[in-house]
């Protein structure tokens, strides 16, 4: 295969004149099949040359240009050519035995055919196959089978030495022969459409065979590894084919939470490899972590030449999405024929707060996405695979029992009993959680709270209500579960470990059928290509958007139907001199994909407004209003209208502008906010004599926490609710009602995204870098706020003064100076670029002396 330029050799030019010809060869004894090589015989002035040319729509492209050149030649004057320019070319090929060149030049046109990456033809057989394209895989191999031997060897003993294996991050192996290469269903197909029929004719060459998986949960409470793990990891009669181990609190420590640093993740990785069954070798194959939440993935080393497609996603449903206590982290393989995914996760705890730990769940869902390894393409969402694997402290309880009733069931082992007051279950049976998901029947003890280092029920003064906090779920076909069990030999913790060991049907390729599947659906493909042109009806052509709000999600959904005879092919693509296909408030769901013949597929086109563009929105530099151009490969391009009105708002407005308003901003008249956030605001006209001192809206916020949230515990800290937020938003917008509604933690959220979505943060972007040179000394930091603006040294004086009262609380609320200067300092003190760990720590140092004492 070549893979650049200096692996191909000119061997020979010739030119194109009115003898030349391309003539297809075949041999009357030789097997010929859709697929194979195309072989021809090119005959010119003196004499013939026959080449090799890898299958596929390239090399029918490459034949195409050269039959196009050949027609063009005898369009001209009936002269014969001189060809004298080829000469030296010619002189230095023989003479020197070739002559490295990426260009083939074909005759008196100058007609030349690149040997580009992308496509990889070229005239001598020393092409590039088009699977060259999906050829990586981490660990290195070359093509053919000794060559992969050695270096896959290699690549092991390597990673072994490392102590992990990040064993496959790209898609494909290499095929060493045409035979294998078409028999293999990772085969990187250019062709989607053909990969489409493939997708729909799965079950003509694919059969099941049953695999082990082995699933393990465990919340070790901050705790290091003080026994061994065996009598949960190796429980089973025969070992397992993979092993899937999460655990939660892996470290309570400040560094772990701010950042994400812990040497227990090591500890507790080498703890699980010690502890995997003894009767088999197994492989680490990826590892990944957020804060406590660490998801570790063991196969059998014979199966590890099987996986593929390995991406590995985290997601923190802490607040504003930012802290990783809780939330989850995910792995998504391809093994053999199937795709699945792994995700462990950590949701909200106390019993009272089970609509928390389902808001985390659908926020998991809906934010855990696996990028494609073609960018163009969606990323893929936790439920687009054959089987779904949730595992992790799920944190629900058992409600409207209290201890003692709890106790005594489990005293008489009346688990079915004990079930039906498990939270999980009663969210599950009313379809609010964990929709299609199935658990296996619980008959072991509940796995929380016990005293640590004992088999006692909580003891403390808190007395916590037994509960089965730690749980495994699956969904997806061809799943059986073989046992489900917690592991009460263990007492590190004050969780027990629980075991799930499940059978899975996994889709294996019969090799012969693949490739009889394959030619089949290239003839036919090939048939209605040539007869057919793409085609599709569009429900509609413009979209309204009425009211679009700050970071409140609109949708309007268009439908594709494939009227013509042919699947086709569409993407929404740039228009002249636009960097993207559509504005960047807009998008497009899917953005690219391709429809059966008479099928329909839905577009989402959603609209949301956030911190990068409410800005420009607020200010009337930009509407809501695009063109997108919608292309059909082969086929015309259609142009869709979006059109919408923006209700502008506090959220994404700057501090000078907000301070001229006396009244909400959408009481205003657009003229009069777009002439306050033009350029040059402090020296333009003031629309009131006298401005605030704050922008009213902090002003709410931070007194409806002073006078209802001192006391309050996992304030910034513990997310608020998505509604109350539009509540919230609509009430600072509006002036409607007077006082501020939601919890007290929705209130703190939206004072931080209102800081967040600053266009100028607190600590204008040109004091950045004063900042961090200052941190250290407190009277050089105080000469710095003092040079702010004065509405924003207002406003950075009265948060601080805000923080410093919360501090005064402390044995309430549970804050300090680390957690405020953590969350706040990156906040109030922006980078202008990407802030590295060292930047981090600098902004919090500076802000810390505003918190200690009054400097203002």
């Amino acid at each position: 295969m070549a893979i650049t330029g200096e692996d191909v050799t000119l061997y020979d030019i010739f030119p194109i004149s009115n003898d030349f010809a391309v003539v297809e060869v075949s041999s009357a004894d030789e097997l010929s099949f859709v697929g194979a090589d195309t072989r021809v015989r090119l005959n010119f002035q003196d004499g013939d040359l026959e080449v090799r040319l890898p299958f596929g729509s390239h090399s029918r492209l490459f034949l195409s240009e050269v039959n196009k050149a050949w027609s063009d030649v005898c369009k001209s004057p009936k002269e014969a050519p001189k060809f004298e320019w080829l000469h030296k070319y010619r002189k230095a090929s023989k003479g020197q035995g070739g002559v490295k060149q990426t260009l083939a030049t074909l005759g008196t046109t100058h007609t030349k055919i690149s040997q580009h990456k992308k496509t990889g033809n070229s005239l001598n057989a020393v092409s590039r196959s088009p699977v060259e394209g999906n050829k990586r895989v981490n660990s290195g191999v070359e093509s053919g089978p000794e060559s992969q031997g050695k270096v896959k060897r290699e690549g092991w003993n390597e990673l072994k030495r490392e102590g992990r294996h990040d064993l496959v991050r790209q898609s494909s192996h290499t095929a060493s022969n045409k035979a294998t290469m078409l028999a293999m269903p990772q085969f990187g197909l250019r062709d989607n459409l053909i990969r489409c029929e493939l997708l729909k004719n799965e079950d003509i060459y694919t059969y099941l065979e049953n695999f082990s998986f082995f699933i393990g949960t465990y919340n070790v409470n901050g705790q290091t590894p003080k026994e061994s793990l065996r009598p949960w990891l190796g429980s089973t009669s025969t070992p397992p084919d993979m092993y899937c181990v999460g655990f939660q609190e892996l470290d309570l420590s400040k560094e772990a939470f701010f950042f994400n640093d812990t040497p227990k993740e090591t500890e507790w990785m080498k703890a699980v490899s010690e502890g995997l069954h003894p009767d088999a070798k197994y492989d680490l194959v990826k590892l990944v972590r957020l804060v406590g939440i660490m998801l570790l993935f063991y196969v059998r080393n014979e199966h590890a030449k099987h996986i593929s497609e390995m991406e590995a996603e985290t997601v923190g449903t802490g607040i504003m999405g930012r802290m990783g206590n809780k939330g989850a982290v995910a792995i998504r393989f391809r093994f053999h024929n199937s795709d699945i995914c792994v995700v462990n996760s950590h949701l909200a705890a106390h019993i009272e707060e089970y609509e928390r730990r389902n808001q985390d769940y659908k926020d998991i869902c809906s934010r855990l996405l696996f990028r494609q390894h073609d960018p163009a393409l969606v990323p893929l969402t936790i439920m687009k695979h054959n089987v779904v694997l949730w595992l992790g402290d799920l944190n629900y309880r058992l409600s409207d029992l209290d201890v003692d009733d709890v106790k005594d069931l489990i005293a008489k082992k009346d688990f079915e009993t004990l079930h039906s007051y498990d939270q999980l279950k009663r969210q599950i049976d009313e379809k609010a959680v964990f929709v299609g998901f199935v658990e296996g029947e619980i008959g072991f003890l509940p796995t929380y709270k016990y005293d640590t280092g004992s088999d006692q029920w909580d003891t403390s003064e808190k007395c916590r209500v037994p509960a089965w906090c730690d749980r495994i779920l699956w969904r997806g076909k061809n799943v059986r579960q073989l046992h489900y069990q917690s592991h009460m030999d263990l007492k590190t913790s004050d969780h027990k470990p629980v075991s799930s060991l499940l059978e899975m049907g996994i889709k294996l390729v019969n090799e012969e059928s693949y490739k009889n599947t394959f030619e089949e659906i290239v003839r036919s493909l090939d048939k209605m290509e040539n007869e057919c042109i793409p085609s599709v009806t569009l429900s509609r052509r413009e979209f309204h958007f009425i009211d679009v709000k700050f970071m409140q999600h609109q949708a309007e959904t268009l439908t594709l139907h494939n009227d013509g005879q042919v699947p086709c092919q569409f993407e929404f693509i740039q228009k002249l001199d636009e960097p993207t296909y559509c504005k960047p408030w807009l998008t497009a769901n899917p953005a690219k994909g391709f429809i059966a013949q008479g099928g329909n597929v839905d577009i989402d086109l959603e609209v949301f407004v956030n911190r990068s563009t409410a800005t420009e929105l607020n200010a009337g530099r930009q509407q809501i209003e695009d063109i997108l151009v919608l292309h059909l490969d082969r086929g015309k391009d259609y142009f869709l209208s979006v059109l919408g009105n923006y209700l502008p708002s506090c959220f994404g407005s700057s501090i000078q502008t907000l301070c001229q308003l006396r009244d909400p901003i959408q009481e205003m008249p657009l003229e009069t906010i777009r002439e306050l956030t033009l350029s040059g605001d402090e020296t333009r006209p003031l629309i009131i004599d006298k401005p605030l001192d704050i922008p009213k809206e902090i002003w709410q916020m931070v007194d409806h926490l002073y006078r209802n949230a001192p006391k309050q515990g996992e304030l910034f800290q513990q997310p608020g609710l998505r509604s109350e937020f539009v509540e919230i938003r609509d009430c600072l917008d509006t002036g409607m009602p007077d006082s501020l509604p939601g919890s007290n933690h929705s209130v703190a959220e939206a004072l931080l995204i209102f800081l967040d979505a600053l266009p100028e943060p607190v600590v204008p972007f040109s004091l950045y870098q004063q900042c961090l040179e200052c941190c250290s000394n407190t009277s050089q930091c105080k000469k710095v706020v003092s040079l702010l603006p004065q509405c924003h040294k207002n406003v950075f004086n009265y948060i601080a003064a805000f923080l410093r009262e919360l501090l005064k609380h402390s044995t309430h609320n549970s804050l300090d100076v680390n957690i405020l200067a953590t969350i706040f300092a990156a906040l109030l003190l922006r980078s202008p670029t990407k802030q590295d760990l060292a930047e981090k720590r600098k902004t919090q140092e500076f802000f810390q002396h505003f918190l200690v004492q009054d400097l203002s």
